[in-house]
């Protein structure tokens, strides 16, 4: 009988330890350098301007819990001139990096790496600040356009007589302007195009209220980095 007893506390011990071994990680905001917003401004690509949409991102961080870290959205601005110079690129805004997510996980070790074709930017890893997913191209309502305002590489696209990439620079939240989108999931209705699985230079929105952005598959949110 005591054999019998001590091989039964043996097997749950043992169960006890693979159930600690396979439980899942909890979400940790003291190490989150890197997020999706889980919401928008609820002004469309009108974010207050680079300032503001920076700020967004700080108070959802804090919201959870997050360190006081220097938060930056990863959105480029246009100049308002073709050789005018006075644009931001936003992969020169974010810091150097790694970055990783509130679970810990990083999605790229540098800013080259965050744009080359070794990213871990997916569905899976471009998680909220509350460690939640956020809808993709396969959910209802589909919400993986976020905005970048961005080509490929990162930086700016070029400025007048060209379209308006970038909502007026982040100022504009009515059905006039674009804004360039990026695609969270990496997925599209063409995956074996690259502008599809791009996950910061997709294709444009149709203007720039939340109503015209939703008809594309977005809802106004962005990625924040932490740039220290």
């Amino acid at each position: 009988m005591k054999k019998m007893m001590g091989g039964l506390a043996a097997a749950m011990g043992l169960t006890t330890l693979a159930g600690c071994a396979s439980a899942p990680p909890k979400a940790s905001p003291k190490d989150m350098t890197f997020f999706v917003t889980s919401v928008g401004t609820g002004k469309g690509g009108d974010l207050g301007g680079l300032e503001g949409a920076d700020q967004h991102c700080a108070k959802l961080a804090k919201a959870v819990g997050a360190p006081d870290r220097t938060w930056h959205a990863y959105l480029s601005t246009q100049a308002p001139g073709l050789r005018d110079t006075n644009f931001v690129n936003a992969r020169d805004r974010i810091g150097t990096g790694p970055w990783q997510n509130v679970m810990g996980v990083q999605v790229a070790k540098s800013v080259d790496d965050l744009h080359s074709s070794s990213s871990n930017l997916t569905k899976e890893t471009a998680l909220d600040e509350k460690g939640q997913v956020t809808n993709g191209t396969v959910d209802k309502p589909n919400r993986h356009d976020m905005l970048t305002g961005s080509r490929p590489d990162g930086t700016a696209f070029a400025g007048p007589p060209f379209p308006d990439m970038t909502c007026g620079n982040w100022t504009k939240g009515g059905a006039d302007g674009s804004a360039m989108v990026g695609h969270h999931d990496r997925a599209g209705p063409m995956m074996t195009s690259p502008w599809a699985t791009s996950w910061n230079s997709s294709h444009p929105t149709t203007g720039c209220n939340v109503e015209k952005m939703r008809a594309t598959g977005g809802e106004g949110t962005f990625y924040c980095f932490a740039a220290k």
